[in-house]
């Protein structure tokens, strides 16, 4: 039985649910990963629906951080009279200390990029037990990118540390998912339009030649022809589930 969401609502509350379920386990640096394309221009939508979760609870203890001034000042502006606080993650000239405070309890960081990663580490080490969730982070190239003694450093001493709360990426034909606490679950594109196979349950995320071979594997003929194989890997994605997702929040 497919775990996947059937649409874009469905979607956010599965992440939301895990986002939940994720800091009640104790993990303290989540990540909210939904990797969808042109994702990020829906930032400012995002961060409303899930500071929702929180300033109930939280109230003006709940602080979101955008990537930059200028995307921060549109959130206070669009968003109006909030009991929470709005303000940027900081950068080198103006680090993301003097941007929070003893009295937060809660962080949610809104789309960071390798452009943030120091500041948001940063965060992370200030913020001490208090939780910090990731929204759409674009981190994931910081993850399996660079060879270098300071990418290995950073990717032991910080990305290794963050959990997927939750993660949805659609490939051509296929979709890697995972809500907290499952494994890491790989799904095939069947010839109905828009249903899914489950094909494998990683323990650790698959990524590049690894989730290649597990694509190949399942729809590799039994005599190993490898001239099949491609063309029993659906060309037609699943672009117009996509777009559906997009619309959804611009609602």
């Amino acid at each position: 039985m497919s775990n996947l969401p059937k649409s874009f609502e469905e979607t956010l509350e599965q992440a939301k649910t895990a986002t939940l379920t994720s800091l009640e386990a104790g993990c303290g640096r989540v990540l909210v990963e939904l990797c969808f394309p042109e994702i990020a221009l829906k930032a400012q939508s995002l961060a409303w629906n899930f500071s929702q979760l929180f300033v109930e609870e939280y109230g003006s203890g709940l602080r979101v951080l955008f990537p930059d001034t200028g995307a921060a000042a549109l959130a206070k502006r669009d968003w109006g009279d909030i009991e929470f606080n709005v303000t940027d993650i900081g950068s080198s000239r103006s680090p993301v200390e003097y941007k929070i405070n003893d009295a937060d309890q809660i962080f949610i960081v809104v789309c960071p990029s390798s452009v943030e990663v120091a500041q948001v580490e940063k965060l992370c080490n200030l913020a001490g037990d208090r939780p910090v969730i990731m929204l759409i982070p674009q981190l994931e190239d910081v993850s399996i990118v660079g060879i270098g003694y300071a990418a290995r450093q950073l990717r032991e001493r910080f990305i290794s540390t963050l959990e997927s709360a939750y993660y949805i990426r659609p490939y051509e034909g296929a979709m890697v998912w995972r809500s907290f606490p499952s494994g890491w679950e790989v799904y095939l594109e069947k010839e109905e339009e828009g249903e899914y196979e489950l094909i494998a349950t990683e323990a650790t995320k698959p990524l590049g030649e690894y989730l290649d071979r597990l694509l190949l594997a399942a729809v590799a003929p039994e005599d190993g022809a490898e001239g099949e194989t491609n063309t029993k890997i659906k060309k037609r994605g699943i672009l117009g589930e996509l777009q559906s997702f997009l619309k959804a929040l611009s609602n």
